[in-house]
């Protein structure tokens, strides 16, 4: 097996399907391996397909690109997962299909495996009780630290579960809107997000605003915000905040300090959103940041 660093991303891989005819590898979890293992770092990733052509397609893809499969089961009854994406006024909405084999990720295949270092996981994968059950089972281990990424997709959750998550995360990420969700549009954002991290105990709370930039709370109540530069071409924003994540979780690992963490991560969420979808095979794409992170 390869060596992961202590790096691991548990949750959905599938399709992205466009109006337009392409079909897209995505999913939240499996858009930041793939840019993780861009970056240098090696990640496992967690996840489930079905025993069939998409299936396979997703292993060569990851296979040709370097990532490992080994933590990535098989699943002989459900199908590999797909997403019917819609782009309404450059924002994308996404029609998600129930009980895909990714929904099924299994603890029976990972006992004792992920042992130390970060967790990358969203809310969406932790839908179905199976997949859920492993996820607990992986997260017994004190040793871990927890980046969640909050993908709020009616109707694929509920308010006190993903605060019970929440509460054994170390760093969140949400958009302003999920945000507002969890604990109500009354307040100004700063004040919301001191509200939920002082709830959770977070480490960090990372929420994303579109043009408006991005804003980081720590620990010590230290605000942190950026607003992006002007976008040179956008194709659509399927992936963005993805990118964001993968950038971000690097710089952790790499000890940056939050503001050149959040400058990267930034800088790397506009260059994505001039992609279809949210991944490109295309290295080159990320020489600009593997060469200054």
């Amino acid at each position: 097996m390869t060596n992961h660093a202590g790096l691991y991303i548990f949750g959905e891989v599938l399709f992205d399907c466009f109006p337009t005819g392409e079909e897209i590898l995505g999913g939240a979890p499996f858009n930041v391996a793939w840019h993780l293992q861009a970056l240098g770092n090696q990640p496992g990733f967690i996840s489930r397909v079905g025993k069939d052509s998409s299936g396979s397609k997703i292993l060569y893809a990851m296979e040709k690109w370097g990532l490992d499969t080994t933590l990535v089961q098989i699943d002989n009854k459900h199908p590999t997962g797909k997403v019917q994406v819609t782009i309404e006024n450059n924002e994308p909405y996404y029609e998600i299909v129930e009980n895909c084999a990714y929904d099924f990720i299994s603890d029976d295949m990972l006992s004792g495996k992920i042992t130390q270092g970060i967790l990358y996981h969203g809310s969406l994968c932790l839908r179905n009780p199976v997949a859920r059950s492993a996820y607990s089972s992986i997260i017994q281990n004190t040793r871990l630290k927890i980046f969640m990424d909050v993908n709020l997709r009616a109707p694929w959750w509920k308010k006190d579960e993903v605060f019970s998550w929440l509460q054994k995360a170390h760093w969140a990420k949400m958009n302003q809107d999920e945000l507002k969700l969890l604990v109500g549009a009354e307040k100004e954002i700063e004040s919301q997000m001191a509200e939920l991290q002082t709830a959770c105990g977070l480490e960090q709370i990372i929420v994303t605003r579109g043009e408006q930039g991005t804003m980081v709370r720590t620990a010590q109540g230290k605000m942190h915000s950026l607003v992006p530069d002007k976008i040179e071409l956008l194709i659509d924003t399927v992936g963005a905040g993805d990118a964001f994540s993968a950038v971000y979780i690097h710089g952790i690992l790499a000890d940056l300090p939050v503001d050149l963490n959040l400058r990267y991560a930034q800088q790397f969420a506009g260059k994505v959103i001039g992609l279809r979808g949210a991944t490109t095979d295309d290295l080159n794409f990320y020489n600009e940041f593997t060469t200054s992170l």
